[in-house]
């Protein structure tokens, strides 16, 4: 697995060999020693699946959580973009926006720090996320900023109206919760 840091500190993608046949294909994702050779640390506790169809945009998304919130993030079905911002305050990255295209047969997987905000759209008919979290959902500690924010401006791959959930769509504005004083610190 080879791992290089993208243009959010902290932010990587990892890459493996994709292994395919007339079967299908086989993976890996997630390999604590290739993260440590890199000087990533990742304990997970907890794991999640997220099945969507295409135009779904799930996000902006992340954990105020006292001991932060990395996650591990890959495609397991399907295609999708997904979407990390740099909200930390202090941040050298802070307001930066890259967006990782990832497809269940390839062999790309993000590795996202705590802090930043995170989100994702389908680009297949259907597509399903496996993520890997460092701590476990906190629902007071769990908060939205609104996909579509404008001062974002996130490139969304759609092929025509965004869904979004009731809540992602009542979502503040990232100007919003910096004046109510709830992004994460840069640490």
């Amino acid at each position: 697995m080879n791992l290089r840091e993208l243009d959010i500190v902290g932010l990587y993608v990892a890459e493996s060999r994709v292994f395919g046949d007339d079967r299908g294909f086989f993976r890996e994702w997630f390999k604590l020693s290739d993260f440590e050779a890199v000087g990533l640390n990742f304990s997970t506790e907890q794991s999640n699946l997220s099945v969507s169809v295409r135009n779904v945009v799930r996000g902006l998304h992340y954990s105020l959580a006292p001991r932060g919130q990395a996650k591990v993030v890959t495609c397991v079905y399907g295609a999708l973009d997904d979407v990390i911002v740099d909200i930390r305050e202090g941040s050298p990255t802070f307001g930066a926006v890259v967006t990782v295209s990832l497809s269940a047969d390839a062999g790309t997987t993000v590795v996202l720090p705590a802090g930043v905000a995170h989100g994702f759209c389908v680009t297949s008919e259907t597509a399903a996320l496996s993520y890997l979290l460092s701590s476990p959902y906190d629902a007071p500690h769990e908060l939205e900023i609104h996909p579509m924010d404008p001062a974002i401006d996130v490139p969304w791959a759609l092929s025509g109206e965004a869904i979004l959930s009731e809540k992602d769509a009542a979502a503040p504005t990232l100007a919003e919760r910096r004046a109510a004083g709830q992004l994460p610190s840069y640490r």
